[in-house]
């Protein structure tokens, strides 16, 4: 999709000319970012979360170097490491706990980000594209995690490692030959620390080239916008500086604010506590479990609990993935005409239910594994994979949604008399006149 009404980049200084013919980079951020992208004119602050899931991979990346140059993945002195970063490395402490609720804090955005999706219908034509790679991000992001998880070497971390490997072993055949393949032996040790470690330095740097790769499919159809209504012209967009950039800038100070408040005063507070005693294979944890973020698929991975024709293990093992991968085919799965959720008041009840149900697995998640949490998870995995397996489905092919605005602008202005006025780069912006 093009935008004929965009402003075209047009170097005025030499020096600019110059290097624009030889590598347009200043033109790839302007067409990026600037005046040369026009956007929707009714985003609201649920579309800030995508450059806010950029800021906090920036955050991780900037920490994550400079930890890696004190850290030594050998179980030996790897626990040692963490805590002489902590107390003898100048600001040690700070990029620690930066780098440790930096991690929470991009899953809380990246969550937000795919539940505003699932909303306001992203996954839907022509964009399914864009989701499918931010589905891709999320699985490494969550791969990240885990690998990242181990490495402080304390109990948690080394007890996680073991549990998580432990399910590749339910694979019938291969299982077993492919856990001690991924540990480099038999239970967690240097081999398995120092591949960890290698992967989770190396990941996040292709999670920033597959990032490039999902800004380069928005930009060919365009960002969707929360009334799910195509762009028809000028008078829907506006260009995305200084309009978002200035919008954006605002919740990325809401998000310093609250981030940095989680660094410097409640540091540990999304952390396990027994992940501050050094691993001892020796002595398991009452309660393994692993970081918050992991605590739905956690539940759904314990919800089966009886054999049936397979093992339970395994069971459970393909639900875990299972309700990662459907995420995959929703687009094809939802065969609703209609967008936005806000034009689909029965979907819009299922919608806050799936809302409620991953809450609720979370919740359960994180508990031990005794009832009534282990009945309550069953349940709420039942209605996991029923809400888009069957109710999407069905929904989809008998609701009767509410009609829908001819255009973004009518939305806007509410029907009002309007007139185009310029703005300069990126098109006209309409503007509502006092009734007559």
């Amino acid at each position: 999709m093009s935008f004929p009404w965009a402003n075209h980049y047009q170097p005025k200084n030499p020096f600019m000319k110059y290097l624009d013919e030889r590598l347009p980079l200043p033109r790839l951020v302007y067409n990026a970012i600037g005046g040369g992208y026009p956007v929707p004119r009714n985003l609201n602050y649920l579309w800030n979360f995508g450059v806010l899931a950029g800021l906090a991979l920036v955050i991780q990346i900037v920490t994550g170097v400079v930890l890696a140059m004190h850290y030594a993945a050998n179980g030996a002195v790897a626990f040692g490491s963490i805590e002489r970063i902590m107390r003898d490395v100048n600001w040690g402490w700070m990029l620690r706990y930066m780098h440790a609720n930096g991690a929470s804090f991009f899953f809380i955005v990246v969550y937000i980000h795919i539940f505003r999706g699932l909303y306001y219908g992203s996954y839907k034509q022509p964009r399914e594209m864009v989701w499918i790679l931010g589905i891709v991000i999320f699985l490494l992001m969550m791969a990240t995690a885990f690998m990242g998880y181990v490495l402080p070497w304390g109990q948690m971390s080394f007890w996680g490692a073991k549990v998580i490997t432990g399910l590749f072993g339910a694979i019938p055949l291969v299982g077993e030959g492919l856990q001690t393949w991924l540990l480099g032996g038999f239970a967690p040790d240097n081999a398995a620390l120092n591949r960890f470690f290698s992967l989770h330095y190396l990941l996040p740097f292709v999670i920033a080239g597959v990032v490039m790769l999902k800004i380069w499919a928005l930009h060919i159809p365009g960002s969707s916008n929360p009334t799910g209504v195509d762009v028809k012209g000028p008078q829907d967009t506006v260009p995305f500086h200084p309009y978002y950039t200035a919008k954006d800038g605002f919740g990325i100070g809401v998000f310093l604010i609250l981030f940095t408040f989680m660094v410097f005063f409640a540091p540990n507070y999304l952390g396990h506590p027994d992940n501050y005693i050094e691993a001892n294979p020796l002595s398991t944890p009452a309660h393994i479990v692993p970081e918050w973020y992991f605590w739905p698929f956690y539940a759904i991975l314990r919800a089966f609990t009886v054999d049936f024709i397979l093992p339970a293990k395994l069971w459970g093992v393909i639900a875990m993935f299972a309700s990662i991968l459907l995420l995959f085919f929703l687009t094809w799965i939802d065969r609703s005409p209609v967008r936005s959720t806000s034009y689909r008041p029965l979907y819009k009840w299922f919608f806050w239910l799936l809302v409620l149900d991953i809450l609720v697995l979370g919740y359960c998640g994180g508990a031990p594994a005794e009832e009534p949490f282990v009945i309550i998870s069953q349940i709420a995995s039942i209605y996991y994979f029923a809400h888009f397996l069957v109710i999407l489905p069905i929904v989809s092919a008998i609701e009767r949604p509410k009609p829908l605005p001819n255009s973004i602008s009518e939305s806007v202005l509410h029907g009002e008399e309007r007139e185009s006025a310029p703005l300069g780069a990126g098109g006209t912006f309409g503007k509502p006149q006092p009734a007559e």
